[in-house]
């Protein structure tokens, strides 16, 4: 399991919701010291732990996981929507465009 990817989703959600490792470690009665290893990929958080920094920083489990879960582009297609519904369409539509385009040259299509 690659524990850098979760802990970059930790610490990228914590940052945005403009929290410092302190605060979070405070949020979940932890260490900081602990939350900075959680981030670096250091330590394993527990399932209870995981769930309380989810909490903390407003985010689903799936988004912390997404890359290291079989389905967890789901999450990441969720983030995705969120930001495309945060420009205008005319962007939408060129961003949309990249998009088909990558997929149309996509080595390997899942049937």
């Amino acid at each position: 399991m690659n524990l850098n990817s979760i802990g970059k989703y930790v610490r990228k959600s914590r940052i945005a919701k403009g929290l410092r490792q302190e605060d979070l470690a405070e949020m979940i009665d932890l260490s900081s010291v602990y939350v900075g290893m959680i981030e670096r990929g250091e330590k394993v958080a527990s399932l209870e732990t995981l769930v309380k920094i989810a909490n903390a920083l407003d985010v689903s489990a799936d988004y912390l996981l997404c890359e290291v879960l079989k389905h967890g582009y789901k999450a990441k297609d969720s983030v995705l929507n969120e930001k495309l519904d945060s420009v205008c369409d005319e962007d939408r539509v060129k961003i949309y465009d990249v998009i088909d385009t990558m997929i149309s040259h996509s080595k390997k299509k899942l049937k």
